[in-house]
């Protein structure tokens, strides 16, 4: 029997998209600590923010969210007064949602911190270097294996 050679764990995608995630995720993390904000809702008000109100489908895919997830953060972040959700009267099966003043407003608490955070990584990293990576995973994320 031939045993099969997995990629040893040091060069492994998945575990090195998971450290690098830590390295940009750990300072944001540390950020929001304070704020009863996680991540998962710090992304869903940046998508908001960014975009304006969006159907809950829409929402959950660009805040890189499950579905149900999604909903059940919303109920939070609904009871925390950061976002409002509404039955779209074009289609009342949709749920749209839309950030808050009190949302927005966490936002700008940080905003300042949040581009300190980036601005030192940038730096660490190198700005050129940073857009080739950004680069470099926009097309990975194209390249979706089929199956």
């Amino acid at each position: 029997m031939t045993k099969t050679t997995l990629r040893r764990t040091a060069r492994s995608l998945p575990i090195a998209l998971l450290r690098a995630r830590e390295t940009v995720m750990g300072p944001v993390r540390e950020m929001l600590a304070a704020t009863g904000i996680n991540e998962q809702k710090w992304r869903v008000l940046r998508v908001l923010d960014e975009s304006g109100p969006l159907d809950q489908s829409l929402l959950a895919e660009r805040a890189c969210l499950q579905l149900p997830s999604l909903t059940r953060i919303l109920r939070a972040m609904e009871d925390q007064g950061l976002v409002t959700r509404a039955t779209d009267p074009g289609d009342r099966r949709r749920s749209i949602v839309t950030i808050s003043d009190s949302g927005r407003q966490v936002i700008e608490d940080h905003a300042q911190e949040s581009l300190a955070i980036f601005a030192r990584l940038e730096a660490s990293y190198g700005r050129e270097r940073m857009e080739t990576l950004l680069d470099l995973l926009e097309e990975l994320n194209r390249a979706k294996p089929e199956g």
